[in-house]
């Protein structure tokens, strides 16, 4: 897919503004299915506009589906390397120039309401919540929810 293509879906991605890198992750990515192949052309065609030619990704073998070691995005040879030790719930995205951006992983599965919460929270300039606390505010954020609605 080239950059100036469109992604079928809308790609559910909030980078936080171009800054000084602080805190744990640089935004966060929801992907649609657990299909790393399929769900990458898109988002990799879309962070190439900040960061260039992206040869490598980084990622958790538990949380996809099996992944060929490569895939190609827009010309570009991208290596996908999978890790059982990579922190969970994160993706890093390598740039040519070897400068990384770790997106917090919103499950594919994840409730809609709270994971446009943890996207907005990661994405913020001055966020430096670790992903087990972007996560868990999420889930609680629904569990509150879930509580006082249970009253109506």
């Amino acid at each position: 897919m080239k950059a100036s293509e469109q992604p079928r879906c809308p790609l559910r991605l909030r980078l936080r503004p171009k800054a000084p890198t602080t805190g744990h992750v640089d935004g966060a990515w929801w992907p649609r299915t657990r299909d790393l192949a399929a769900e990458l052309p898109a988002l990799l065609a879309v962070l190439a506009v900040r960061l260039g030619d992206i040869p490598r990704v980084s990622y958790n073998l538990t949380e996809w589906d099996s992944a060929p070691r490569q895939i190609a995005v827009g010309g570009v040879r991208v290596r996908l390397s999978g890790f059982w030790s990579r922190p969970e719930h994160t993706v890093d995205v390598v740039a040519a120039d070897r400068s990384r951006t770790t997106l917090l992983l919103v499950p594919p599965d994840a409730d809609p309401f709270a994971a446009h919460q943890a996207m907005m929270r990661a994405a913020l300039r001055d966020n430096t919540d670790s992903v087990e606390t972007l996560l868990r505010a999420r889930k609680s954020t629904v569990d509150v929810i879930r509580q006082e609605t249970r009253g109506f």
